[in-house]
């Protein structure tokens, strides 16, 4: 007995649930999948300083999972493991047995896991984070999940930390973290939207990159894992768990879902020079995708097709159960709505290939908890034949890239692209194809964390990212931007006006269109990264929002409500029912309508005509005989519009009033629709 444990019992425990559960106040049960490891310790640690305690060696041992109980465990302690076998890196054995690892399937981290290089090269244990030994009682309140069908969600993507660090009604010591995002003043943002779900940046701890590290820099977005369970206590005032709970609960309790963006395609230990912190020390060979000679695997070479150093082999038993454990635990324990999937492809890929009929599919689809969530597919990753758009099963939605890229384009004035900008609107139904799939499959976006905020969409022709140490390099190139003649801020009066139309046609569009409807946190804010389109280690205010509105800035925010309201009030723009289109029945009927400036409806050829941008779309309600007409203007010049005479009113023009509601009712039939903008009819 070490000193300083207390008094233990030592059992063997059972091989399931894998990692750390209580069998009694004082009593836990450990299992660890560690199959190639000929000895396994668990070492307890103190809570306040992290001084070891001892080391106990797992007694048990049922196939490929190494398990014990110890009875005497106080609460709170901490633990880690150590592994041991041949360190064989070439037959992919990277086994220390002086390295302390993180359980794969802890629940709580004790503090945030920060890459430490003098510690990490002399094995201190204080180089890593601790699992807490603790059990966790929540109260619910009764709190329900809301369940928002999925052609209703309006999801509003955001950072636990940008969201609230420079927001003036949120106590200083609650910014940046959960208790934070749900604060009166957060919640009273969210619904004066009339948002239906928060998308949550990876909140599962992580570690920033050594290289990150090194620059004074940090990885703020959280797309690194060290652990899939456990709540990233960055974000912590006190207990990271609890809080998260309290920030689940209370969303519910207005009405609001929670999904989390969720990394299961890489891990922090990086590539062949990365750190050994959990799950190469454990099981490199079966956690992770290599190179290979034939049938022959390389295990000096892992495969990469997540840019990240590593791919995590999804297609493995194990780490497909990791997967899914980790999936139920987060709707269960945390009572989080659904999951957006980074990378999602890698998620799909047996033989290093994508597989839309992926085992891992076919058991979501089979779960009885996981099938109920919302999935969100990012439909691509970086490996090889990795673009996937479309290829989903139908229960999941998908980003779609080409919407957002084509409501660009069309508003920047690019020839051609009305026919497409079409197809975006109206559901993308040439990739999720009628008969097989709803049109809210199609998460239609405008502006992504990776990316050109909307402001600066309309700001910077080219991307800004020096402050990120590589020398402008990293970030997306193709951005679609205009920045109305000079290159970032402006005090132009007429360039100004211009920028704010080009946003407003932006979001009115996107709020028109068919799909699941994304929005970034922060764009109803004219949040700018000054022309940062890859903001991901930037923890200052480039990245955390500025609520600190100007005039101009404060009539777009009244716009975006509008537009959110316009949607929420119109059931035909938020899921057309046509009578092509047996996959859903909505009740009433709807027929699309599209019309040339003067009242005639378009045929084939003129949708071949590569100079037309100006159109009307008419969206009729055959059930009810009412109808919404948009009058859509991409060209550079005011075009004259014969409106049909059951035409009434006037909802709003993104050129007049700021956008905003009309202040006189407008009725007239013949309209002049000004170049780069349009009206909504009813």
């Amino acid at each position: 007995m070490t000193p300083g444990m207390g008094l233990l019992k030592m059992s063997v425990g059972q091989p399931a649930p894998l990692g750390a559960s209580a069998l009694s106040s004082h009593c836990w049960n450990f299992a660890v999948y560690a199959p190639d490891a000929t000895e396994l310790v668990l070492c307890l640690y103190r809570p306040d300083t992290e001084e070891l305690l001892g080391e106990v060696p797992f007694i048990g041992r049922t196939g490929e999972i190494w398990h014990l109980a110890v009875q005497g465990i106080v609460e709170g302690t901490l633990y880690a493991l150590k592994a041991d076998s041949p360190n064989v890196p070439d037959a992919g054995l990277r086994f220390d047995k002086e390295r302390v690892l993180i359980d794969p399937y802890c629940r709580r981290l004790n503090r945030p896991q920060i890459w430490q290089e003098r510690q990490y090269v002399n094995r201190s244990h204080y180089a890593l984070a601790k699992g807490v030994l603790e059990q966790n009682h929540f109260d619910w309140q009764n709190s329900v999940k809301p369940n928002v069908a999925r052609e209703k969600t309006v999801i509003y993507e955001a950072h636990i930390k940008g969201l609230t660090m420079q927001h003036p009604e949120v106590p200083e010591h609650l910014r940046g973290t959960y208790l934070g995002l749900c604060h009166p003043a957060i919640i009273s943002h969210l619904k004066s939207l009339g948002i239906t779900t928060v998308q949550l940046l990876p909140v599962t701890a992580f570690m920033a990159e050594p290289r990150l590290s090194a620059l004074k820099l940090t990885n703020f977005w959280g797309y690194n894992p060290v652990s899939f369970f456990a709540p990233e206590p960055r974000y912590q005032y006190e207990d990271a768990v609890s809080e998260f709970k309290t920030l689940v609960r209370t969303l519910h309790q207005h009405g609001m879902e929670v999904i989390l963006d969720v990394v299961f395609n890489h891990t922090a230990e990086a590539g062949e020079d990365g750190p050994v912190l959990s799950f190469r020390g454990l099981a490199n060979r079966q956690y992770y995708l290599f190179q290979s000679h034939g049938e022959i695997p390389d295990y000096q070479n892992y495969c990469n097709f997540t840019g990240c150093g590593n791919t995590l082999n999804v297609s493995h038993p194990m780490m497909q159960k990791m997967v899914l454990d980790a999936l139920r635990y987060w709707l269960t324990e945390m009572q989080v709505d659904g999951f957006r999937f980074d990378l999602a492809v890698t998620l799909g890929r047996e033989y290093k290939r994508f597989n839309p009929y992926a085992a891992f599919f076919q058991i979501i689809a089979q779960d009885p908890i996981i099938a109920k969530a919302k999935l969100i597919a990012e439909p691509w990753d970086v490996g090889p034949f990795g673009y996937h758009l479309g290829q989903f099963p139908a229960h999941w939605s998908e980003l779609n890239d080409k919407c957002r890229d084509t409501f660009r384009a069309f508003w920047r004035g690019d020839r051609g692209v009305l026919p497409e900008f079409a197809t975006r609107l109206l559901g993308s139904r040439d990739i999720f194809q009628k008969h097989h799939k709803p049109a809210s499959c199609s998460v239609n976006y405008l502006s992504y964390h990776d990316g050109f905020t909307l402001h600066d969409l309309v700001s910077y022709n080219q991307k800004h990212n020096w402050l990120n140490g590589e020398e402008n390099r990293d970030g997306h190139g193709h951005n679609l931007s205009y920045n109305h003649g000079v290159e970032g801020p402006s005090s132009d009066p007429a360039i100004l006006a211009a920028r704010y139309q080009h946003k407003r046609n932006l979001v009115a569009t996107l709020m028109l269109s068919q799909g699941m409807i994304h929005w970034l946190g922060g764009d109803e804010l004219s949040q700018t990264q000054h022309g940062n389109n890859n903001a991901y280690c930037q923890d200052n205010p480039i990245s955390w929002l500025n609520w600190q509105l100007d005039g101009p800035a404060n009539k777009f925010l009244h716009f975006v409500q509008q537009m959110l309201a316009l949607r929420q009030k119109f059931a035909c723009l938020q899921q057309l029912s046509l009578l092509d289109d047996n996959y859903q029945k909505h009740g009433d009927k709807h027929q699309v309508h599209w019309y040339l400036t003067d009242g005639t409806e378009m045929t084939e050829q003129h949708w071949h005509q590569a100079d037309l941008a100006c159109c009307m779309l008419e969206i009729e309600n055959t059930t009810l005989g009412r109808s919404l007409f948009c009058v859509l203007n991409g060209s550079a010049k005011n075009q004259p519009v014969s409106l049909p005479a059951k035409v009434q009113q006037l909802v709003f023009d993104t050129a007049l009033n700021d956008g905003l509601t009309p202040v006189e009712p407008v009725t007239q039939h013949n309209w002049l629709q000004a170049a780069h903008s349009l009206s909504v009819w009813q």
